[in-house]
């Protein structure tokens, strides 16, 4: 694309964002809003894009996080990686040697400054793009992509505010474009296999969740000029709020059909004192660090509950400072009885495993731990199929390279995706939400209705083979 074109691109791409944001306030997009879409936007609630034989790949991020991406889409039959884009010159040259190594074309970089990434977006060959990039930029990067026509995988949390959760309901509407945060715990065996019994009923109907991201992450702070921690680490000290709800969340929603025929109603926080990073640092750096200069306010833990229009709770934790052991809790509660995990335990009122040793049937009042029979009666067909590949080729026990496989294989076969814009809306706003509770002595806070009312017919995730 020549200069002229690539500058009418960018005017238009502005534009349009524009556009979208006054829309989005005209029409009443607030957080209690059940808005009517602006005009010309139409719901992509279960959007199906027309086949593609082969999906053209480009990367925004190929660091830490995205450089594992590039290693997948290399092992992912029907995909050609056109692009890979980074400021850092050094993880371009290593998923540009990832891709060579593989014995697949090498792609174009984009690494001459931070928004080289533009220049990406400006090709016309290009189906899909992977944003694994700091947390600030997830929304002007996904919005830049769908304007120029790109369908787009955006890393967790899509969102960091209300108003850019917005920002992606409205772009994906308005271009028809896909918006998928890659929310990869949705692909864990386990969680897989819990959506399964919650389809056929195991638990009966569903009253409760717990979700978190419980997991010490205090040694990122020695990651100062690369990797996750050199910005990371400062979201502690600019937010008091749950600051990664996703990982725990989404399960959980995805068992509760949250937006496909409930949704989140309203939650109310509290954080813990923040003084876990303040005495890491102390104890860590020297007493000039800048890491010591820092005034830490993001509570150690922070506790949050939501409510369901439909009456359900769920319990959403974050904690990546204390020293305690790594959970997600994937807790699911029905009137029948409850799996849970880390580790995984189940126990039901009717229709338990045989206990060996008594004939009868294992009693709720005490955890079944024993998964095997479990696995065998309800392994989700995904699982079944794609397992031994995905755990081959790796990515958090296999739930990245699942993740992205079936990304691929919805985007080749013409069907919608797993999750989409309004999932990605609604489990990143809990951290603006969850700020706005804290800061507020933990009264409720409305979670926007994202869908427009459309999540009250909306077909549920399904159980795919």
């Amino acid at each position: 694309m020549d200069r002229l074109n690539r500058r009418k691109f960018l005017q238009t791409a502005s534009a349009l964002a524009a556009t979208g944001m006054v829309a989005a306030c005209a029409s009443g997009n607030t957080p209690t809003a059940t808005a009517r879409a602006p005009k010309g936007q139409q719901s992509v609630m279960g959007l199906v894009v027309p086949n593609m034989t082969t999906v053209r790949v480009g990367f925004i991020g190929v660091g830490q996080r995205g450089s594992g991406h590039v290693r997948h889409f290399c092992h992912l039959d029907g995909v050609e990686i056109k692009a890979v884009c980074d400021t850092h010159q050094a993880a371009v040259d290593r998923s540009l040697k990832t891709v060579a190594d593989a014995g697949l074309t090498t792609p174009t970089a984009y690494s001459a400054h931070e928004y080289a990434y533009r220049d990406m977006l400006s090709r016309d060959d290009i189906d899909l793009v992977i944003i694994s990039t700091p947390w600030r930029w997830h929304t002007p990067m996904a919005v830049d992509a769908m304007n120029s026509g790109k369908h787009v995988f955006v890393e967790v949390p899509a969102a960091t505010t209300v108003e850019e959760a917005w920002q992606l309901v409205d772009t994906a509407e308005r271009t028809q474009k896909n918006c998928m945060m890659g929310e990869n715990v949705c692909y864990g065996r386990d969680e897989l296999m819990a959506l399964n019994m919650v389809r056929q009923g195991l638990f009966g109907d569903l009253l409760h969740g717990e979700a978190a991201y419980i997991h010490e992450l205090r040694w990122q702070m020695k990651e100062v000029e690369h990797s996750t921690g050199s910005w990371r680490t400062g979201w502690h000290a600019k937010r008091n709020a749950n600051l990664y709800p996703t990982h725990g969340l989404g399960p959980i929603a995805q068992y509760m059909n949250i937006n496909r025929g409930d949704r989140f109603d309203y939650m109310n926080s509290m954080s813990s004192p923040a003084l876990g990073r303040a005495a890491y640092a102390e104890r860590e750096f020297p007493a000039g660090h800048e890491r010591n200069q820092l005034k830490y306010i993001a509570g150690d833990i922070n506790t949050s509950i939501i409510k369901t229009k439909l009456g359900r709770t769920i319990m959403v934790q974050h904690d990546t400072t204390t020293p305690r052991p790594y959970t997600r809790h994937n807790l699911i509660q029905g009137t029948n009885g409850v799996f849970a995990g880390f580790p995984n335990r189940i126990a039901l009122e009717n229709g338990g495993m045989m206990d060996p040793e008594t004939g009868k049937p294992k009693s709720y009042h005490s955890w079944d731990h024993d998964m095997e029979p479990w696995y065998k009666k309800f392994e989700h067909p995904l699982w079944a199929r794609m397992g031994a590949e995905a755990e081959k080729n790796g990515g958090h026990g296999g739930m990245d390279f699942l993740m992205f496989w079936r990304l691929v294989y919805c985007l080749r076969n013409g069907e919608p995706l797993d999750q989409d814009v309004y999932d990605a809306a609604a489990w990143s706003v809990v951290t603006p939400l969850s700020e706005q509770s804290v800061n507020d002595r933990g009264n409720s806070k409305d979670f926007p209705d994202f869908t427009r009312g459309i999540w009250k017919t909306a077909k549920p995730l399904g159980i795919v083979s």
